[in-house]
């Protein structure tokens, strides 16, 4: 059986519970991989498993660094491979669960990043960006890297690491990044992979998971964070689920148009991981109904990592 089990897939598909479960199972300890979870006081919106939820199963790379912080792939990797290392060592299975699917493959490739520039290109770019916006800076990459841009979705921070990288280097992000896909993976891992039957299904568990989210006190958790001295602008408050509430707390938006927001963003985004985890040839997929308890699910992924009664 192998020691490495990678359980993935879109926002609120059941990876934290079917993560706990294995580990329950195969002696093992859960490494998160998801790029909101690492922030601490952020909880509710990051849907961040409880103590209850951990069933007294060690937890890795949760309530790692603070909102203020900006956060990147190459930290992520630097701070979890020795942590993945440290559990193998110990005889214990790593279940690396999450939904970022950058994060979980860069950690199993062992990436070699391209190194943070030095030289003030980050500085420079970033000050473009306070003064002329956005645009510029992305007319600047889809002429360098068209494919960066495409998948830097907007988002100043892969716009600005990519442009970086190139004014260093004089190598495209994309390039160095098909150049790594071509090194052998450093880990061996099982990739199991949670996906429902019918697309609905999962949507109407991403808008139940919203309000559930609010029930439980979002709300006041961004208040909180707010009123620490966090500002609006913080990359982590940029995350789907707290940007909304940001703008309909401070009245820039209705309460009702957030929610529909946050509702119709997660959507997207399970779209888009779904996307990514199925470029994988290695994912073994299981593909759950609204009447899948469970423990089928279990019984399956047993059976996926070599482990089953049957």
């Amino acid at each position: 059986m192998n020691k490495i089990i990678c359980v993935v897939g879109p926002t609120a598909s059941g990876k934290t519970a079917l993560a706990v479960e294995l580990a329950k199972e195969l002696n093992g300890e859960v490494i998160s991989c998801d790029s909101m979870q690492i922030y601490r006081g952020m909880d509710i919106g990051t849907a961040k498993p409880t103590a209850e939820e951990m069933q007294n199963i060690p937890h890795h790379m949760i309530d790692i660094c603070d909102p203020t912080e900006d956060f990147s792939v190459s930290r992520y990797t630097e701070m979890a491979t020795p942590i993945l290392e440290d559990v193998l060592s110990r005889g214990k299975t790593a279940i690396i669960a999450g939904g970022t699917g950058l994060y979980v493959e860069s950690l199993i490739k062992g990436n070699d990043f391209a190194p943070i520039p030095a030289t003030g290109h980050r500085e420079r770019l970033e000050q473009q960006i306070a003064e002329a916006g956005i645009e510029p800076l992305l007319a600047q990459l889809r002429a360098i890297d068209p494919d960066a841009a495409d998948r830097s979705q907007g988002n100043p921070r892969r716009i600005i690491r990519a442009l970086e990288v190139y004014y260093e280097t004089g190598q495209t992000i994309t390039a160095h990044n098909l150049k790594t896909q071509a090194i052998p993976p450093r880990f061996d891992a099982t990739w199991i992979g949670l996906d429902f039957e019918n697309r609905i299904d999962l949507y109407d568990r991403i808008d139940r998971r919203v309000e559930i989210m609010l029930d439980m006190g979002l709300l006041n958790e961004i208040r909180g964070i707010l009123a620490a001295g966090i500002p609006e602008k913080a990359t982590a408050l940029q995350a789907i689920g707290y940007k909304e509430f940001v703008d309909a707390l401070a009245g820039r938006a209705t309460l009702q148009s957030a929610i529909e927001q946050v509702q119709q963003s997660s959507r997207r985004y399970a779209k888009r991981q779904l996307t990514w985890f199925r470029r994988n040839p290695q994912m073994q997929w299981i593909i759950r109904r609204p009447e899948t308890s469970g423990e089928e699910i279990l019984a399956l992924a047993l059976q996926i990592t070599g482990k089953s009664d049957n």
